[in-house]
This record gives structure tokens, C-alpha cells and sequence, in this order.
């Protein structure tokens, strides 16, 4: 990241809960070092006695915030009497309510638009809501300047009417009634690169939309939607956000428009131009002829692939294009005769799983491309398609063996791709603490491990050729490291099998645990048969 890059955390509804959290953004600067600011969406107070009291406590300065943190305003009448001047004001120490609606500046460029309280139902608006009015005026702040791009982010307490529109539905959530038509509008006209919510109890993470008609309008820089759970959550749905980001006003244009992989039309247009154009129009690549593979693989791993009557599988994969090979010997390609094939446990079009050879674990295992790529950053769409199709279908594999994974990928003195996947108790620790222990190791080693957003692409952070060490954890959290000169080669390895994680040491290096080739067949055997009922490849 760019030495301007500011580090940011971002809270749903507090409801008066400040211990919980400022605890909570203790520990997490403690591990994952300093933030430069705290922004709270939703209902910061609460109205019980005891919520009343806290409160007394940090305003008498009795108790202070870790960190410069800013609220948005009341969301209903019993909490109104917390901001008495409209325009916003410090309440206490490192706590400042921003103002019922307008735009703050930081020194650095960064550039945050906010809007507090609910929609109004009725005329004159309560004290806690706002109206068509408010929206009209905040917009006109803004879009009346010619050099307007939009807001680095949005915040607001409900969410946007229909955000959902092009992209992936909220979970739990009644959508006939939830969010607000004029935070919509707002939301359409300011272009927040982030925009974050709260008040329904639900983390959503909505995949990025753009902001520009295709083929009509130069690109511009893509939106991302993020409503946030509340603070202390019984359920422990992710309330707290944590990212990195360079000021727009400083950004290289180029930088700030890049798309990335996953992004959707814009929710808030739904006239008929604004529909998603079909894909595959136009002339399509013919098919390359059928290739065949054969391996060594147990007897009855799929019910419509029949044995060639000598005890050996026939796999036959129809190709959509022809794979790309090396130039030399490779142990991972799958046509190479360097595979050791009977680590392999599923074959799909474009990519292949197989058991990690010296894995960490009985059950450690790697995603790899069929072709020769290098890394995830070098992909083609119908690759990256297939990765994410095996990740799906180990998450929920593991689940039902009581474990969730973590994946990492090291693109540095490598020359094919291997995406690893190791799987960890439940009980053994949450996500958080892998995160946490993955940015703690990294610091002790002086490496930078960023987080970056979920439904962000590598593409867009690096170009193919970089080295880089990137983690991704079942939950969609995603961490990063560009590597400039000298990085351990196991780090990976290292933190899984730490003290803090499975507490194996001494196989954190793969030829420290080396298994013959008889109990490695034994072990593909099993995982084999145990994930078929998952494996998507084996279904017409």
C-alpha cells in the first residue's frame, strides 16, 4: 500500500456496549498494530440505566477511547438528548458525533460523506430522521462541484433500498421492508468507494458495482456496500470491518477505476439499458478435442467413469480450451509425468486437487491449476471459476468433519501454482485468532500482512510476475503481502503449525514429514471417498 494509506476500522450498532468495544479495538491494535480511525454506524448509545452510567464514565473522563472514534447521531427519541448541536460536536474525549448530515475532511485527503438517523414517515421530520430535503442538500454539497469523482465512503445507519439488485442477497433479511429509499438515491449520486450500515443485525457484504455505463461512459472507480452487525452479538456476526485506504484525491486514475473480477451492475438503475448484457455473445471458441489423463486411483471413485479392466481409472475431461504447458519439467501440471498421481483426489476441467505431499496434516490439501499458470494473478476467468468451485465444495466438507480451513498461497520461487488448503479444528480457534496469529507471526518477522477487502481481487492489488503471500480464511477474509526480497519459503507452514495453532512444530517443513508412497495411497484413498458426496466433478 501506498505510504498515504490510511487504516481505518469501522462498528455497527454499539447500544451503549463501549467496553465491549473499545476492548475489542484494543486487542486488535495490540496484534494487528495501530489504526488511524474508528467509524460507527448504527445506534452508538444505549437507553438502559447501566448503559446511562458507562457513559458518565467516559464523559467524565474516567474512561477513554483508544482511538479517535466518530458516531453517527440518534436513530430514535431516547437517545436524542446525547447530540445537542446539530452540526456535530466532540462529546467526550476521542469521541466526536460528526452532525445530522454533511461531509468531513481529513488532512490526508480522505473524504467521508455522512447522514444520521432514519428515514422520516412523516412532516416535520422527528429529530432523529431525515427527509427527501436532507438528501437534496447533502447531494447539491457535493455533486454541483464539475471535478465531483464521489466520496471515499459513505456512512449512514440504514441501509440502501435494494442494494441487493445484480449481486448476492442478503441472508435473514425481511427485504420488502428493509432499508431506505433516499439513502438509495443518496448512495446513487455521491459514488462511495465505501459505504457502510448498520441497524438490521446482519453483516452483508455486497460483491462491488460499478458506477459507469459499459461502452457508454469512461470507467470510473467501483462501490462497495458493507452493513455490519452489532457490537457483542450473541450470534458473533461480524461487527467490526478493518481496511486500508489510499485517499481518492491522491490515487493514480488508473488505480482507482481498475474493476475487479466479481463487480455487478449498479443496483440503484434498473431501467432497461442499465439490465447486465448476457454473456457469450459473439462467436465462441470452438472446443479443444478431448484429452485424456489416466491415474493411479482406487477402484469405484466415481459411478459413471468405468474401469478400464486392468484395476486403473480412466478420467476423461473435455477441455474448453487447450491448457497452457511448461517449457520445462513441472511437478504440477497435470499432464507433466512429473505428477505424483496418486496423491490426486478429484480432477475437474480446469483444475485438480490433490493431497499435499509432506502435508501438515492427514488432510492437508492443495488446489491446482491443470495448466501451467504461476499464480492465482495469472488465471484465466474459467480457472479462477473452478478455484472457487473447490473452495466451496471443501468448506463444506470440512464443516461436516467439525473443521473450518485457512488457505495460503506463496507465489515467490515457485513456478505453478498451489493454493494450500489446511483445515483446523473448530474447537481449536476461531477465525479471529488465525488472522491474529497470522499478523502477530508476521510482524515478529517484519513482514507486512495487510488485510484488504473480501470481494476484492488479487488482480487488483498486484500484476502477474510480482511476488507476493496472500491467506484467505473460510470466513472470506483475505490477507496480503507484497514480497519485496528475501521471504521465508514455509512461513505458511510456520504459523499453522505453531504453538498457537496446531502445535506441531516440528513438521512445519513438508520434507520433515515425508509418508511412503503406500500410506500416502492409503491416505488419498480415504480423503477421496470421503469427499465424493462434495466433489462436483463426479456430477453429470
Amino acid at each position: 500500500m501506498s505510504e498515504k494509506a490510511l487504516r481505518v476500522l469501522t462498528c455497527g450498532d454499539v447500544y451503549g456496549k463501549l467496553d465491549v468495544l473499545f476492548n475489542r479495538v484494543r486487542a486488535i491494535q495490540k496484534k494487528s498494530g495501530q489504526f488511524d480511525l474508528l467509524l460507527c454506524v448504527g445506534s452508538f448509545f444505549g437507553t438502559s440505566p447501566e448503559s446511562q452510567a458507562l457513559w458518565e464514565d467516559y464523559k467524565s473522563g474516567a474512561k477513554k477511547a483508544p482511538i479517535q472514534t466518530y458516531i453517527l447521531g440518534a436513530n430514535n427519541q431516547e437517545t436524542v438528548n446525547h447530540f445537542v448541536d446539530v452540526d456535530g460536536c466532540e462529546l467526550t474525549t476521542n469521541i466526536t458525533y460528526l452532525g445530522r448530515k454533511g461531509v468531513f475532511t481529513g488532512a490526508s485527503g480522505l473524504q467521508i460523506a455522512y447522514l444520521s438517523g432514519i428515514e422520516s414517515r412523516s412532516e416535520p421530520a422527528p429529530a432523529y430522521c431525515f427527509s427527501a430535503k436532507d438528501i437534496q442538500s447533502l447531494k447539491l454539497s457535493l455533486t454541483s462541484n464539475s471535478k465531483f469523482k464521489g466520496v471515499d465512503i459513505l456512512l449512514t445507519s440504514p441501509w440502501p433500498k435494494e442494494v441487493w439488485n445484480y449481486g448476492n442477497v442478503p441472508g435473514e433479511i425481511n427485504l420488502k421492508q428493509c432499508g431506505s429509499s433516499l439513502v438509495s438515491n443518496l448512495a446513487s449520486n455521491l459514488k462511495p468507494r465505501y459505504h457502510f450500515a448498520a441497524l438490521e443485525g446482519e453483516n452483508y457484504e455486497r460483491l462491488p458495482y460499478r458506477n459507469h455505463f459499459v461502452l457508454q461512459e469512461s470507467a470510473q472507480h467501483v462501490s462497495r456496500f458493507i452493513a455490519l452487525a452489532s457490537i457483542g452479538n450473541p450470534a458473533k456476526k461480524k461487527c467490526i470491518y478493518a481496511f486500508s485506504i489510499v485517499p481518492m484525491c491522491v490515487m493514480d486514475s488508473t488505480e482507482l477505476v481498475k474493476q475487479p473480477q466479481d463487480v455487478t451492475e449498479n443496483p440503484y438503475r434498473k431501467s432497461e439499458k442499465d439490465t447486465p448484457k448476457s454473456k457469450g455473445s459473439g462467436a465462441e471458441e470452438e472446443e479443444e478435442p478431448t484429452q485424456q489423463f489416466f491415474f493411479d486411483l482406487s477402484k469405484q471413485h466415481g459411478k459413471k467413469r468405468p474401469s478400464d479392466g486392468i484395476g486403473r481409472q480412466q478420467f476423461q475431461k473435455k477441455q474448453p480450451r487447450k491448457h497452457p504447458q511448461p517449457t520445462g519439467p513441472c511437478w504440477f501440471c497435470l499432464a507433466s509425468p512429473e505428477v505424483e498421481k496418486h496423491l490426486v483426489v478429484s480432477i475437474g476441467d480446469n483444475c485438480y486437487v490433490a493431497l499435499a505431499k509432506g502435508g501438515l496434516i492427514s488432510d492437508h490439501v492443495l488446489i491446482l491449476p491443470v495448466g501451467h499458470y504461476q499464480s492465482m494473478v495469472d488465471l484465466s476467468s474459467e480457472v479462477i471459476e473452478e478455484v472457487e468451485k473447490y473452495k466451496n465444495a471443501l468448506r463444506k466438507f470440512f464443516r461436516t468433519k467439525g473443521k473450518r480451513y485457512v488457505m495460503f498461497e506463496r507465489n515467490y520461487k515457485s513456478q505453478h501454482m498451489q493454493l494450500q488448503v489446511v483445515p483446523l479444528p473448530l474447537q481449536c480457534c476461531t477465525t479471529e485468532d488465525i488472522k491474529e496469529t497470522f499478523i502477530v507471526q508476521a510482524q515478529e518477522q517484519n513482514i507486512e500482512l495487510l488485510e484488504i477487502p473480501e470481494h476484492t481481487d488479487i488482480k487488483q492489488i498486484v500484476q502477474p510476475g510480482t511476488p507476493y503471500f496472500y491467506v484467505e480464511l473460510d470466513s472470506g477474509e483475505k490477507l496480503f503481502h507484497r514480497i519485496k526480497k528475501n521471504f521465508p519459503l514455509e512461513f505458511g507452514r510456520e504459523v499453522l503449525a505453531s504453538e498457537a495453532m496446531l502445535n506441531i512444530p516440528t513438521r512445519a517443513h513438508w520434507k520433515e514429514c515425508k509418508s511412503s508412497p503406500a500410506e500416502e495411497e492409503s491416505l488419498a484413498k480415504s480423503f477421496r471417498g470421503d469427499f465424493e458426496q462434495f466433489d462436483f466433478s463426479l456430477q453429470d
